[in-house]
């Protein structure tokens, strides 16, 4: 009888043991910078799943005893596996997730998510606040794209309604634009590396001739207009080009690509990377040159950069990142409509040069007091000189007839500092999460216009500078800024994202404009001058709010609106065009922008983002055609008036073989489609006969789709663009006239093939761009590099090897 009893007991115990449920309770957070990572993928067993709230945090109520498999998949971060053991008691663990670019020693689970190479912001990532705004970014990686000529039309594909300037096939400048903004050198968006300004002026002169080798980008991040509270004040919001960050496990890894190509193309590229003990570094040399697919276009182009990081402890962190470029480039000019219709090839200058030097110094300081406060400080310095030199009458036609060159050249320095500091906080058992900080930044920039030489060389210099420098204008600029932003999350679905920007702005111009009088035989008879200066003194707050919604476990719908301001500039209102006029009264712009979408969330084979957006501009800056007293057709550039932009803007993209067959990770076929259609009006004008017109820069539909398949390491890429058309002024113009700088940019679309290969540490890359030979042009250019039409390149084929020791 007794040992019944124990018996009994005995097996009651081992049940007991065996079949009692305890908690697991995980926080998961960020490798790089300790940041909860909310709404990860938590699978236990590969049969029970749940999501981490906004605070990191996930939870499993009832687990047997024994050893059990976790596996964490998040879209931003790589996926983890782990194993744990429940042993008799409730278990809590941490458990950090590396960034897609780091090294890792974790485990990778091998249903692994596919690589679109497109990706939006988490809610909180690297000291900025993301919630309930419109972003993307891409990861240059994974795409098949011709990554040597930096094409934008390719790599920015994702990217929904975006308007993209095409004129020089050497990838030297970017000119995008969006929703209305002029493309010209991205100049409406506030472009960034590694978090610093990299334009020329960020208040007097906003436009960037510096754009990073996207073969050394590790990603680039974009937030549309409602950024300008963290960011800047501009409609088109933020561009950032993060670059490549150092290998971790190796103390030297090599990476050499060399590529060629259509019209002489040839790019040279090599990069050096590695860790040694606290110190890690990557640095990147290209050199870049190409004959051009018009005679007159020839470039050669070198870029240097490297970035040098100290781990000063396990909380604190500096790093230092220098960048230099360079390149001078030959410019064929621009054509009349005529000229165009009969040869795009053709050019008529010969004496255009146009000749860039960038320098940029950023110092980054990185310190974390605790797990839920951190500090951010970056500070940045630019000095920069860009000159363009030609024969540029408002004919175009006009046969160079080997006179004075038009001399134009204008040097930058400027500096800043930005500080940021993120807190996390609970209200009512709720998380919070605050960003608040300043940015001082110091411009100034000289610019300079007169008569060069009469030879064909790059020759830089004035003509007797005492006499026939027409314009010397200094534009010393400030700007003091400050910014807080906060998401509070309602519940684990619901979050509200408020914030607000102080912004006190002071432009100034001092110097002197004039004009010189020929007779007929070209003699000098008169020249004048006026002295001049002037200021202009402004501060003004903005405010935005943002909503994040996640009804379901795979679905977020947002919504933002955000105020957005752009100064006008010195600098555009006194340089000498001949063909353009600029209004001295012009006045800032001012308006607001509205986001309202829906897309996918945390998804692994599909992604999608759908939205409306309606942008309105008060005092918009534009141009319109006008005749002078002498009969002829001059540009005025002025307040055009109140421009409403309204539209939707949808991407989606699906791995359809996975999506049936997950199970075969060999064979991968991504279809994507990406189309914007929008309706622009100018509500209220001064001018006559521009209301109810089509706002400049809009095309009603805007087009891009494709298709990439990959069998193991072989990937192929085909896409499709297709733009209606759209004006280049707001009088709508359609016929160019003599100068050809204004009037209608007709409807085209581009075919483009890509291909690659991964062998082991070899990789090679080739590509056909425009493959259909299409004959178009993007842009009707108003200075330099034309004035006039700027044909696109023709079909062109590309061949890269690279090679990773």
């Amino acid at each position: 009888m007794k040992l019944k009893v124990f018996s009994t007991v005995i097996i009651c115990f081992f049940a007991t043991y065996t079949f009692a449920q305890y908690r697991l309770k995980g926080i998961i957070k960020s490798k790089n910078d300790s940041a909860l990572v909310a709404a990860s993928a938590v699978y236990l067993d590969g049969n029970q799943k749940t999501l981490s709230n906004p605070e990191g945090i996930f939870i499993f109520p009832s687990i047997a005893n024994g050893e059990h498999t976790l596996q964490i998949i998040s879209p931003d971060f790589r996926p983890v596996k782990r194993t744990i053991v429940i042993a008799g008691k409730n278990e809590e663990i941490v458990i950090y997730l590396s960034s897609r670019d780091e090294t890792l020693n974790e485990v990778v689970v091998s249903d692994k998510k596919t690589d679109f190479g497109f990706s939006r912001l988490r809610g909180v990532e690297n000291m900025g606040i993301y919630e309930g705004k419109k972003s993307e970014v891409i990861t240059p990686d994974q795409l098949v794209a011709n990554l040597s000529t930096n094409n934008a039309r390719q790599i920015y594909s994702r990217v929904a309604g975006l308007n993209i300037w095409e004129n020089e096939g050497g990838g030297l400048q970017l000119s995008i634009g969006g929703r209305g903004l002029d493309p010209n050198r991205t100049s409406n968006f506030n472009v960034r590396q590694n978090g610093h300004d990299i334009s020329a002026d960020a208040l007097g002169y906003p436009e960037s001739y510096y754009t990073p080798p996207v073969e050394a980008v590790g990603r680039i991040q974009i937030v549309r207009g409602a950024a300008s509270l963290q960011y800047g004040t501009q409609f088109g919001g933020l561009i950032n080009f993060i670059m490549r960050k150092p290998v971790l496990d190796k103390k030297l890894e090599v990476v050499a690509r060399q590529t060629v190509g259509s019209f002489g193309f040839y790019n040279a590229f090599t990069s050096a990377s590695g860790t040694v003990g606290k110190l890690s570094y990557y640095t990147f040399f290209q050199y870049k040159k190409a004959d051009g697919w018009r005679a007159n276009s020839h470039f050669n182009s070198y870029t240097f950069y490297s970035d040098i990081d100290y781990k000063i402890s396990e909380k604190t962190s500096v790093g230092l990142d220098v960048t230099h470029m360079d390149y001078l480039a030959k410019q064929p000019g621009g054509l009349s409509d005529a000229m165009f219709a009969q040869d795009q090839r053709q050019t008529n200058r010969e004496r255009n040069w146009f000749d860039v030097n960038w320098n940029m110094l950023a110092v980054h300081f990185d310190h974390k007091f605790n797990e839920t406060n951190q500090f951010n400080l970056r500070l940045f310095g630019l000095s920069a000189h860009r000159y363009s030199l030609g024969f540029r009458p408002n004919r175009v036609a006009t046969i160079d007839d080997n006179s004075d060159r038009d001399l134009i050249k204008g040097e930058f320095e400027n500096w800043g500092t930005e500080t940021r500091y993120l807190k996390r906080y609970s209200i009512a058992k709720k998380q919070s999460i605050l960003l608040v900080g300043g940015r001082y930044y110091h411009g100034f920039n000289h610019s300079l216009q007169g008569l060069g030489s009469t030879g064909k060389d790059a020759n830089f210099n004035f003509v007797e500078p005492e006499r026939f420098i027409t314009y010397d204008y200094s534009f010393p600029n400030r700007n003091v800024s400050l910014f807080a932003e906060n998401i509070f999350y309602l519940n684990d679905n619901l979050s509200v994202t408020p914030g607000i920007r102080y912004e006190y702005i002071s432009t100034k111009a001092d110097g002197y404009y004039g004009s010189i009088m020929r007779d007929l035989a070209g003699n000098v008879i008169n020249i004048t001058r006026t002295d001049e200066v002037r200021v202009n003194n402004r501060q003004f707050v903005l405010a935005g709010i943002g909503i994040s919604f996640k009804p379901f476990e795979q679905t977020e719908m947002y919504g933002n609106i955000s105020q957005n301001y752009r100064s006008i500039t010195f600098s555009d209102m006194r340089i000498s065009n001949p063909s353009s006029v600029i209004d001295p009264d012009m006045k800032d712009e001012k308006g607001y922008s509205i986001d309202l979408g829906i897309r996918s969330h945390q998804t692994s084979f599909y992604n999608y983002d759908v939205s409306l957006f309606y942008l309105n501009y008060n005092n918009r800056i534009g141009e319109i055609q006008f005749y002078d007293e002498s009969n002829r057709i001059l540009r005025l550039r002025t307040n055009v008036g109140q421009a409403v932009i309204m539209g939707i803007e949808s991407y989606a993209e699906a791995d359809f073989f996975r999506l049936f067959k997950p199970e075969n990770q060999d064979i991968s076929t991504v279809l994507f489609g990406n189309l914007a259609l929008i309706k622009s009006e100018y509500r209220e004008s001064k001018m006559v006969g521009v209301k109810g017109n089509e706002v400049e820069f809009v095309p009603k539909v805007n087009l891009k789709t494709g298709l990439k398949v990959g069998y193991k390491k072989l990937k192929g890429s085909f896409q499709f663009t297709y733009l209606t058309d759209q004006f280049s002024d707001a009088t709508n113009a359609r016929d160019g006239g003599i100068s050809s700088v204004i009037g209608l940019i007709p409807a085209y679309k581009i075919m483009d093939l890509s291909f690659s290969y991964d062998f082991k540490k070899i990789k090679l890359e080739t590509s056909i761009n425009n493959v259909a030979n299409e004959m178009y042009f993007t842009r009707r250019a108003t200075g330099y590099p034309g004035p006039g039409i700027l044909p696109s390149d023709g079909r062109s084929f590309y061949f890269t090897l690279q090679v990773k020791i």
